[in-house]
């Protein structure tokens, strides 16, 4: 299961809205807090097995030139104009141990991973209200597990839509966004989570060795609100794995699936500094 699906909702889900015109604000440089956000994701993608997860959070808000952690997410501005945005993106997974898992048993069990890479975002449509935006986000991050010994998991490169709406309508001061696009992952990541060799097949788990490419879809919606002092958001999502290059593994059990997550935080301090921060999505 990747954190990128799951606990985002405290410093990554895409968010935003439509009532009064947007206008630069006055915010703390830094703010931060502690919270505690719960969710259900399946072990993996292509799992037919789920679980439910519950851990503290820690919420971080910062608005450096160079270095941001905020509703978009934690990442580093290389390149920012009112239509490109070029960032490096974070992400992580979460582990999976295959005495849990049916279809992995008797199989190494799956480490967990921190992600990274750049970010381009190129803004399509924005609306006369600067409330409501449409990006075009072509995040590519490479992967790492975490372990004594860490090593290369492989490449993912997730193209997607992405509709920011903040305050729809009768929800003032709620943050709305939508996503959806495909996903690619080279042969490397694909056989880190799918592969099965030769000697850990089985009769009912034949060996099998997947090739780069096409890895389904995802769909995601995610909502949220800042309160004076404190902060909750949550998330649904889709994914359908039908075509993926993988799609023929043996520990693919499930093409199609939902998840979702829920995240309350209390902020309990801030920095003296204030900066001005644009209020459009």
């Amino acid at each position: 299961m990747h954190l990128q699906h799951r606990i985002g909702i405290v410093l990554g889900l895409p968010l935003a809205a439509i009532a009064l015109p947007a206008a630069a604000r006055d915010e703390p440089l830094w703010e931060a807090g502690i919270g505690i956000a719960g969710g259900h994701f399946p072990h993996y993608r292509g799992s037919d097995q789920s679980r439910g997860f519950v851990f503290p959070i820690p919420y971080g808000v910062y608005h450096g030139e160079f270095f941001k952690a905020d509703r978009e997410g934690v990442r580093s501005v290389f390149v920012k104009t009112d239509s490109v945005d070029l960032n490096l993106s974070v992400g992580a997974s979460l582990p999976v141990d295959s005495e849990d898992n049916r279809a992995r048993e008797g199989m190494p069990s799956l480490r967990p991973s921190v992600e990274a890479g750049p970010s381009l975002q190129l803004t399509m449509w924005r609306s006369q209200s600067q409330r409501v935006k449409l990006d075009a986000r072509f995040p590519l991050r490479f992967a790492m597990s975490v372990e004594a010994h860490p090593q290369f998991v492989g490449t993912q490169f997730f193209p997607h839509l992405n509709l920011d709406i903040r305050g729809p309508e009768g929800m003032e001061g709620w943050k709305l966004g939508l996503l959806t696009g495909p996903v690619f992952t080279d042969r490397r990541y694909n056989r880190y989570f799918y592969e099965v060799p030769m000697e850990f097949a089985t009769a009912s788990r034949p060996a099998y060795q997947p090739g780069a490419g096409y890895a389904g879809m995802q769909y995601l919606a995610a909502l949220s609100k800042r309160f004076d002092k404190a902060w909750v958001g949550g998330f649904v999502r889709y994914d359908t794995l039908n075509g993926a290059a993988f799609e023929a593994s043996p520990l693919v059990t499930s093409k199609r699936y939902f998840a979702a997550g829920l995240g309350v935080s209390w902020i309990f301090a801030e920095s003296a500094q204030r900066v001005t921060v644009d209020d459009r999505p």
